[in-house]
């Protein structure tokens, strides 16, 4: 994809939106909770707040849910402002799956910097890792040449951002310094993945398909991390190997099917019913934590019990019929220009696949 002039603020985009969503009803959800416009110490550990001892005691989920939390209203409004500012470049230039990759590495990876650089008890929440990481993924991209903004553009961002934190006792450094080198490094690393795509690839995806992989691929790391992975036997790299290996066969496959015709159809359609496979076995795995070990301590999980350990196959059943129902409807494009190829769609795929080079 070619490079483009950018202007200071660029309107946000779909997978910007959703993160602006999700981000501002967790957050609005403890502030109701508190019943204030703050929310407490406890509140914020309780719902998923990133602590010195979260990696030690496997608490993993911690990684991702911090960042949908806040300490307040100001924190929030900050965070979500950065986001609007610099999320719509990045999401107009690499497309919404990339960017959920950048924004959810910088985000794990800002908790894990952070995490080995506290030397005594912390307690942190935010998104400022993950925003930190979109402004390092868009200086990668500028770096490369391939976004065309004034050097002004990172000198005002970074620079009241500086200023803000020495302004801030609370800030956490290592959160933001970890997230934006995360972000930058992600950036880079996806350049040179599209760059070698040619030579493994056949087509360009579309980005519904990209997004729809993407996600499931959390999914399947999450599984990984989770102990369902270790009860069945695999653990360490041999894990993380299964995991990447079964990946890439899974995007060669769709690949392959992309370049047959009707491919497009066939894809969206079978993504419908990974995805309502993968809502079926998550309730399933859920419904283990049901009695007799109900509650599990988790106040979040605790809560979501409670409506769903009553008919946890019926509430799974119906929730995987939502996914696929909403994933061909979102895909009803997709679908409509799959159904009516000729030909045409795997050859302008593998068209546009030779023609990019990188990001």
């Amino acid at each position: 994809m070619p490079s483009y002039r950018a202007s200071f603020f660029e309107v946000p985009h779909a997978a910007l939106y959703a993160l602006m969503t999700v981000t501002v009803l967790a957050s609005g959800f403890c502030f109701i909770q508190a019943g204030s416009p703050a929310a407490p110490a406890e509140l914020l550990y309780r719902y998923g707040g990133m602590y010195s001892g979260a990696i030690a005691r496997h608490e993993y989920w911690r990684l991702l849910a911090y960042g949908f939390l806040h300490v307040n209203f100001v924190h929030l409004t900050m965070n979500m402002l950065c986001l609007v500012l610099w999320g719509g470049h990045l999401e107009r230039r690499v497309g919404p799956a990339y960017f959920l990759i950048i924004y959810l590495c910088a985000m794990v990876f800002g908790a894990v910097i952070g995490n080995g650089i506290h030397s005594t008890p912390y307690l942190t929440v935010g998104a400022s890792g993950a925003t930190s990481g979109v402004l390092g993924a868009l200086l990668c991209l500028w770096i490369l040449g391939k976004l065309d903004v004034r050097f002004d553009f990172f000198a005002i961002n970074i620079g009241l951002n500086i200023a803000f934190a020495l302004g801030n006792s609370r800030i956490d450094w290592g959160v933001h310094l970890g997230g934006f080198a995360a972000g930058l490094i992600a950036c880079a690393l996806l350049d040179l993945i599209e760059k070698a795509n040619p030579y493994a690839l056949r087509c360009k995806f579309p980005e519904a398909v990209k997004v729809n992989l993407t996600l499931l691929a959390c999914v399947a790391a999450a599984w990984a991390w989770s102990g369902q992975a270790i009860a069945a036997g695999i653990s360490g790299w041999g894990l993380a190997i299964v995991v990447v290996v079964a990946c890439c066969a899974v995007v060669k496959v769709v690949d392959l099917v992309l370049s047959m015709k009707k491919g497009l159809a066939i894809v969206v359609v079978a993504l419908a019913g990974a995805n309502a496979v993968t809502i079926l076995l998550c309730g399933l795995a859920l419904a283990s934590s049901c009695s007799p070990r109900w509650p599990t301590g988790s106040v979040p999980l605790d809560n979501l019990l409670v409506i769903f350990c009553p008919n946890p196959v019926l509430i799974s059943g119906l929730a995987a019929i939502g996914a696929a129902a909403v994933t061909l409807w979102l895909c009803a494009r997709e679908i409509s220009r799959g159904i009516e190829d000729v030909g045409f769609v795997g050859t302008s795929l593998r068209a546009e696949r030779s023609r990019r080079h990188g990001l």
